[in-house]
């Protein structure tokens, strides 16, 4: 699959406030991640990725007194690659001193919330890092934002995948299952309580539930019983505990 990208008009990025610094050639790429919280709701939901895209650029460029945003590239949960400083232009968000080493591509994972990225998220990076080597004169190197720089940046789930090389997720699939049963789609709603959520895509969730062993009602009704079970999966899982059975939680109800 060729890369999908999301040019700098298509997210609708603000001007840079100067001229880049030219970028001949790097030794390659560094992986970072956001380091905040990232809403799980963006697996389900395009339009949140470019605002969350959009309000980085914000935040570099408001708070951070950068030129732009740091990142050359941005990578989505739906395999999409959001051009950020782009093509031979120097990044910033790799360190002092260290930005003329690597092209800096971010995937949209943080801290809490959407921490493990879906395989969307992997094939995006993957389709980033060919692009600028067959393009931008990037070596060969994939590494993250901690080696040579002080942070936990770009994560412990998304850094030992660039330990391992960054391979491409197995089967190609977009939706993050990453081996094991296969989640059926996302229902395209946050299950949640309160109010009570009522249907069958409560009923589906309870029931697979109940096939991993957990005690709870299968009525087709989140409330109150349903939430404290989820919320105890959650930890199990090392997700946030919010009691939502949002994109993630979907997915890994049917992980092995």
């Amino acid at each position: 699959m060729a890369i999908d990208l999301v040019l700098r008009r298509d997210w609708n990025a603000r001007a840079p406030r100067g001229d880049y610094t030219q970028l001949d050639s790097t030794k390659g790429v560094k992986v970072h991640y956001t380091g905040g919280r990232v809403d799980e709701a963006i697996v389900g939901d395009h339009g949140r990725c470019a605002a969350l895209v959009r309000s980085i650029q914000a935040h570099h460029m408001d708070g951070n007194g950068w030129i732009d945003i740091g990142y050359s590239y941005v990578a989505c949960p739906h395999r999409k690659v959001f051009e950020g400083r782009g093509l031979h232009h120097l990044p910033a968000a790799n360190g002092a001193g260290l930005n003329a080493g690597h092209y800096a591509v971010l995937g949209l994972v943080g801290n809490s919330g959407l921490v493990r990225p879906p395989d969307g998220i992997l094939h995006a990076i993957v389709d980033a890092i060919e692009f600028v080597r067959k393009n931008g004169s990037a070596g060969k190197e994939i590494k993250g934002h901690r080696d040579g720089y002080a942070t936990d940046c770009p994560g412990e789930p998304l850094y030992a995948w660039v330990r391992r090389g960054a391979p491409r997720p197995a089967g190609g699939g977009d939706d993050g299952g990453g081996g094991g049963p296969t989640a059926p789609p996302f229902p395209g709603r946050l299950l949640s309580y309160p109010p009570v959520t009522r249907g069958q895509d409560v009923r589906t969730w309870q029931t697979q539930m109940r096939r991993r062993g957990w005690e709870l009602a299968v009525d087709g009704a989140y409330g109150p019983e349903s939430r404290e079970t989820c919320r105890r999966f959650q930890r199990q899982r090392n997700v946030s505990d919010d009691g939502i059975v949002g994109p993630i939680t979907w997915r890994l109800t049917w992980e092995a």
